[in-house]
Parts: structure tokens; sequence; C-alpha cells
């Protein structure tokens, strides 16, 4: 695999779009097929590696699943009708289907495989934007998720020999699953910055969840209020995020890109844009060189603005990873707004921008004492910097 270093691998298998709940749910798999039509449409598979890995065995997700709840998943993937709510497998978030087992296992096969193309060194960064289902608990199916891949990663580096491990999920709801698999464990530092939990699901995320008795300060939870835009967002996540990152010098680092942070999104009230959805994606690069020696695995998430949103989001992500950044005024290949229109019967977006030039004001140039969002980043930062050693 010589001369692979410093190659981007993108994740891709067709078959992660067999993660369907159903026609009804919110969680439409179309929005995988035209974000990897979208990364097509502009070249990216040409210049990244694209692999399929194989599903995740029984003992990958073991990691952190319990074997009763793999169990009770494989048994409603083959009859879903026998699912009743228990391990929250067929409740309204989370209905039966036929194959559940395998689709999620197969996403989480292929955030696991790029988590270990880093650490061998075979890549310098992994994309897969089809992961990201971080409210999956080890007993249970929670918020569209069944099996936690970005926890699955995780603790996959960790049985490699990893040391430390940083994990920052931008999704606008809490990182909650991902936090609960390595609550207790200082070898993972997880960052969320969410909306706030008193607005939205999970209800978990408060900034006074700060990590279990062994590993205090290795929660950090950034709860920002509705209506939060641009400015503040961006704010929020370089007043946390990169001190946090030199303090903990993590080998990897793993980041999760929901795109429900987006004014358009239909399940939250976050007023981000997607040029800033950009900018947190390009820091996260930049600090992924800065501080894990470029070791970066990037995943999806939320995001349920199917044509509007996800597709552009996403394919920025990969372009980034692929160290072929597409220019925001860039316009929407024609073919690929032909393929959106057929597909959903909606009409796509005409550019790769919302049309912001987002910009923040450094924490250090002082804080508003009467600002909401001030207030929020000052919680997170007095609960966990002193933890952590670190001045606030």
């Amino acid at each position: 695999m010589s001369g692979m270093s410093g190659r981007g691998l993108l994740m891709w298998d067709e078959a992660v779009t067999g993660y369907d709940f159903g026609p009804s749910h919110p969680m439409d798999p179309v929005r995988l097929a035209l974000t990897m039509g979208l990364v097509r449409a502009f070249g990216l598979d040409r210049v990244m590696e694209v692999r399929a890995a194989r599903a995740a065995g029984d003992s990958t997700l073991r990691l952190v699943h319990r074997d009763d709840y793999v169990a009770a998943v494989r048994e409603v993937s083959a009859d879903p009708g026998a699912a009743d709510g228990s391990y929250g497998l067929g409740t309204v978030d989370d209905p039966a289907f036929h194959g559940m087992h395998e689709a999620s296992a197969l996403i989480a096969g292929q955030s696991v495989a790029g988590a270990e193309a880093l650490w061998r060194g075979e890549a310098e960064h992994a994309v897969n934007f089809a992961g990201g289902l971080h409210h999956a608990m080890p007993g249970g199916a929670a918020g569209f998720c069944v099996y936690n891949d970005a926890a699955l990663a995780v603790a996959r580096l960790l049985e490699l020999g990893a040391e430390r491990v940083a994990y920052v999920d931008v999704d606008v709801h809490h990182g909650d699953g991902v936090q609960a698999a390595f609550w207790d464990d200082p070898r993972v530092l997880t960052v969320s910055l969410h909306e706030h939990p008193r607005t939205l699901f999970p209800q978990t995320g408060w900034p006074q969840e700060t990590g279990g008795p062994a590993a205090e300060g290795s929660a950090v939870n950034v709860a920002l209020p509705a209506g939060t835009g641009d400015e503040g967002w961006l704010r929020a996540f370089h007043a946390t995020v990169p001190e946090l990152l030199a303090d903990f010098r993590p080998q990897v680092l793993v980041t999760q890109h929901g795109a429900d942070t987006h004014f358009e999104d239909p399940l939250a009230h976050l007023a981000v844009s997607l040029d800033a959805q950009r900018a947190v994606q390009e820091a996260c690069h930049e600090l992924a060189h800065t501080y894990a020696d470029g070791k970066w695995l990037a995943l999806g998430g939320g995001g349920y603005a199917v044509v509007d949103v996800v597709p552009r989001s996403w394919t920025h992500l990969v372009a980034i990873a692929a160290h072929r950044p597409v220019e925001p005024r860039t316009p929407v290949p024609e073919s690929w707004r032909q393929e959106a229109y057929a597909r959903t019967r909606q009409l796509a977006p005409s550019r790769m921008t919302d049309g912001r030039t987002p910009s923040w004001r450094d924490w250090d140039a002082g804080y508003d004492p009467a600002d909401r969002t001030d207030q929020a980043v000052l919680a997170t930062r007095r609960a966990v910097f002193p933890l952590r050693g670190m001045l606030t």
C-alpha cells in the first residue's frame, strides 16, 4: 500500500442505502444516493480511493454493543413484525425493517475499516458520510440509529493500541451514544456542540456532563440556544474545540458532521448555513493536521433537507478530505440537478453555497455576559477546563 499515504479514502457501498426506515420516515436513504451522485459529478471519486468494507461482525459490534441487543436486532431484521419496542426497535423513530441488521452492520463496517486504514497508515483521511449514527446505545436503538458506527470506530482504534482518540460532533443533536460508550474512559475525549437539550432530542448534553469518575473532563458539551446562527455557532466551535485538542493531542481525530444544524432542516432549530458547515469542516481538517498527524475520520450524521442541504454539505466534506475543496460559488452540475429532480421531484439548488460569508469573533477578544451563546460557551469552559487543568 505504499504511496497511499496522503490520499483520501471514501468508504462507500451502494448497499448502505438499504438502511431504510420506510417511506414516511425523515431519514430517507435518497440523501446518501444523492450525495454520492454529487461526489461523482465533481469527479471526487477519481481523486480518492473509493472502498467498500465488509459489514461489522459480531466481535466488532461487541466492542460497544451488548450481545442480547445484537441478537434482538438480528431477530427483528429477519421478522420485522416481531418488533415490539423493546431495545428501542419497532418504535416511531426506529421502525423495524427487513435486513436492518445487515444494513446497520454494513454502515458500521465502513466506519471501522476507515479507522483501521488510518491507523495502519494506508490513508491520511477517510470519510463515511453514511455513518455518524451517534444515538445508538450499547443496549438499544435510539434516534434513527441502530449500531453506533462512530463509537465502534473509536473502540476499534483503542483495540489497535490508540491511547488518545478525540471525537468531535457538530450534529444539531447531542452525541449521546458516543459519550455514553466512553463515559468512563480517559483515552477518549468526546466533544459535542448541539442545540440545547431543553428544546431538542435527546434532552441530554448539558455542560455539567463531563465524564465518569475515572475520566472527569473527558466529555465536553456545548449546548447552544435555539436560533443560533453562523456567527454564534462558529464562535462556539472555535472557543472550545481547538484548545481542547491542543491539550489532549489526539492520535486520531474522528468528527461527525450531521447537516441538521442548517436553517432549512425540518427537525431542529439552529440557523446555520451551508457555508458555516463548510467552514467547520475546513477547521476539523486543519485541526487533524495540526494535532493528529493528519489522521482524520469524518462521518455524516443527521440531516433531513435531503435535496437542498445534505448532498452539498457532505460533498464539501468529501472534497476537503480529498484536498480538492470545491469553491462555494461553483455551480451545481446540471446532470446532478436532473438526477435529484428525477428521484425526488424537488428542484435542487444551483450553487454550492448559501451565499453567506460567515465570520466570528475570537473568544480571546472578550465575551458578552448578556449574550446567550457566550453564556453557553462560558458554562462549558467553566465545567470542563478546570477538570483538564486548563485555564478558563
